[in-house]
């Protein structure tokens, strides 16, 4: 018994020592060193993704745009109609409703915490520290039989429900590879909140000289989401402004009546 537990304490500092021996900015050095180079990263001024979605068991086109000044907007085709989700110009953000297909205005609260989030591109772990953000590694875990690093991301407070909270996620890179596997986020409002957002990453591929997930998961931790598969990516695509621009509601006009003299004589 003796013997056991002093094997067991000799593991823990093996593993202590371990995750002491690396720190955050090496961790972040060999992820630049082994994705491209932060320098790339640093030039890059939008990415345009396009693939499949499957979720459940319903597969339909997808495309995914993201630009450096904060424009954005996720686009699908499903039953033969084009639906954006995620909207934003730089100043409103807009979703389609799925029950009357007709584009709506996000809260202003919701608008605001998009705002804050334009200085992410192209990730929000990329010069975490001239944002003004704090990085901390936790240690290792397993996750999906990969040992990785376990890092937690504190971001500007964001207002949820009218009420300043902390924004906290946890990024989980591949002890070899330091390149993102999982990442985890509280949801803060909405009928999910309090539970955990899951975007799993895989399938690295090489495009332009950067490496990007042609795999990803999002969905709820241990419950599922939906699955895209990647096709294609494209560096600084050309994206028209329209493709951003909130869809003007057309209004029907009602039909005029006509003046009751007009009405008597053509009656005579």
């Amino acid at each position: 018994m003796k013997n056991n537990i002093l094997k067991f304490l000799a593991l823990s500092l093996l593993l202590v020592s371990q995750v002491q021996a690396i720190t955050v900015d090496e961790i972040m050095a060999g992820y630049y060193e082994n994705t491209g180079g932060k320098q790339a990263w640093s030039e890059l001024k939008g990415i345009k993704m396009t693939g499949e979605m499957n979720q459940g068991g319903m597969k339909f086109p997808l495309e995914i745009v993201a630009l450096k000044d904060g424009r954005q907007y996720v686009k699908f085709t499903f039953q033969g109609k084009e639906i954006k989700q995620g909207v934003f110009d730089g100043k409103v953000m807009w979703n389609t409703n799925f029950m009357s297909m007709k584009a709506e205005k996000a809260d202003a609260e919701t608008t605001a915490n998009q705002k804050l989030d334009i200085n992410d591109f192209p990730f929000p772990l990329f010069n975490y520290k001239e944002k003004g953000y704090a990085l901390e590694l936790l240690g290792t875990e397993e996750k999906d039989g990969a040992e990785t690093y376990k890092l937690k991301l504190i971001r500007e407070p964001k207002t949820y429900d009218g009420k300043e909270a902390e924004d906290v996620s946890f990024y989980y890179l591949e002890v070899d590879s330091l390149v993102p596997l999982v990442t985890e986020s509280e949801i803060k409002s909405g009928p999910m909140k309090g539970k955990t957002a899951e975007s799993k990453l895989g399938d690295y591929q090489e495009v332009d000289g950067l490496y990007f997930p042609f795999s990803l998961t999002q969905g709820i931790k241990d419950v599922g989401g939906a699955a895209m598969i990647l096709s294609k990516v494209e560096l600084n695509p050309s994206i028209d402004d329209s493709e951003f621009a909130m869809p003007k509601e057309e209004v029907k006009e009602e039909p005029k009546e006509e003046p009751k003299e007009a009405v008597t004589e053509k009656a005579k």
